[in-house]
């Protein structure tokens, strides 16, 4: 591709105007964004002049049928993430879907069908495994260096950390509270350094206790009296390999540091603690704990590494040697958020139904240029085919 890759997004709120923009801006003169559509129009026009971007919109749709993209970023709230990336893979565009993959394991599954049908790339935005410390470690993971990972924790807590802005507390939109929010960054990360283990099972808990009254709020005031998800979630997840997560996530908790995330590992061979790195190992009769002074250089900004990485994934038509979560990565962490919430309702633990074989093919992510295309459909716009 000899010309800057043509991205549009869709939603023009901060996640759009604080991240996804900005980090394309980085990738110049390989990316450029050249519309933004928004249901609020005036919201999208004023994105645009903030950016200098020529084309502002008040809906993807008619983004998607005026604008010539190559990629999309969709940067809407949970509910309407299927929706948004199902209409951009369909009109030819690859497209980075900002974290949880969808509200459900149906729209996720709809979505790994299109991306395949369509040969077009499908990525989520977990931002959390391009940092410099998760890329170090999974080196060393990669090296052998822990072994067999049979065990991790994730937790992502807030001590008083509900948003105060009315879309994070409405199930409709969101899908859920801290645990399809914040949960699913350490959720992810834990999975992606272990490979991405297949569940089995899995047993969790939420809890309403404190968002539903009238409290002090360190992310601005909440409507308390509205407050429709949990403000905190527990789960324990295990793995056909045997494998064992721990998971807990909060936007309230009496907890002593106001927010603290972490993702540990365990394994035969050594373990490690993640955000900050501390590696721990036995060797020669001694138990050591190590820590990196110095990583390989790279982007300092994991929302600019993983753009970075999207934009030479849609300029390349290679999906080699990408930490991008791939639709089968996203299908699997929905799965497991899906089955936590489900248990937490019944108050028993859930069985997972093994991935399919059609499933994984489904779930590949892109059927890439030489795979045929569905009738109807625009191929994707790969290595320079315009």
């Amino acid at each position: 591709m000899d010309r800057p890759l043509q991205v549009g997004v869709i939603g023009c709120g901060e996640i759009a105007s604080k991240r996804h923009i900005p980090a394309y801006a980085e990738c110049a003169p390989r990316a450029q964004v050249v519309a933004v559509a928004d249901v609020r129009r005036d919201r999208a026009e004023q994105c645009a002049r903030v950016f200098g971007i020529p084309r502002s919109y008040g809906s993807y749709a008619d983004m998607l049928a005026d604008a010539d993209l190559d990629a999309v970023s969709v940067c809407v709230p949970n509910c309407h993430h299927a929706d948004a990336a199902i209409a951009a893979m369909r009109a030819g565009c690859h497209v980075l879907c900002e974290k949880p993959p969808a509200t459900s394991v149906a729209e996720a599954e709809r979505m790994a069908v299109t991306a395949r049908v369509t040969g077009t790339f499908l990525r989520f935005g977990f931002q959390y495994r391009h940092s410099a410390e998760a890329q170090t470690l999974k080196r060393f993971i990669d090296g052998g260096e822990l072994g067999d990972i049979y065990a991790a924790r994730a937790h992502a807590l807030r001590r008083r950390g509900i948003p105060g802005w009315i879309a994070f507390a409405e199930q409709a939109g969101q899908g859920g509270g801290p645990l399809i929010d914040i949960g699913v960054h350490v959720l992810d990360t834990a999975l992606y350094l272990m490979g991405y283990p297949e569940p089995s099972v899995v047993l969790g808990a939420t809890h309403l206790r404190i968002g539903n009254r009238d409290g002090v709020g360190l992310w601005g005031e909440w409507d308390w009296q509205t407050y429709a998800v949990e403000d905190m979630a527990v789960g324990v997840v295990r793995f056909v390999n045997g494998a064992s997560l721990m998971l807990e996530t909060s936007f309230a908790a009496n907890i002593e540091p106001t927010e603290t995330t972490q993702v540990s590992l365990m394994g035969n061979h050594g373990g490690a603690d993640l955000f900050p790195l501390r590696i721990y190992q036995e060797r020669h009769g001694t138990l050591l704990d190590t820590t990196p002074v110095s990583q390989q250089p790279g982007s300092a900004d994991p929302y600019v590494a993983q753009a970075s990485q999207f934009v030479d994934m849609c300029r390349t038509g290679s999906a080699d040697d990408s930490a991008l979560a791939t639709p089968r990565e996203g299908l699997v962490i929905q799965r497991v958020v899906e089955g936590l919430y489900r248990s937490a309702q019944t108050d028993c633990a859930v069985a997972m139904a093994p991935t399919s074989e059609e499933e994984t093919l489904n779930a590949q992510g892109g059927a890439g240029p030489g795979e045929e295309m569905a009738a109807g459909v625009p191929s994707p716009r790969l290595a320079g085919v315009a």
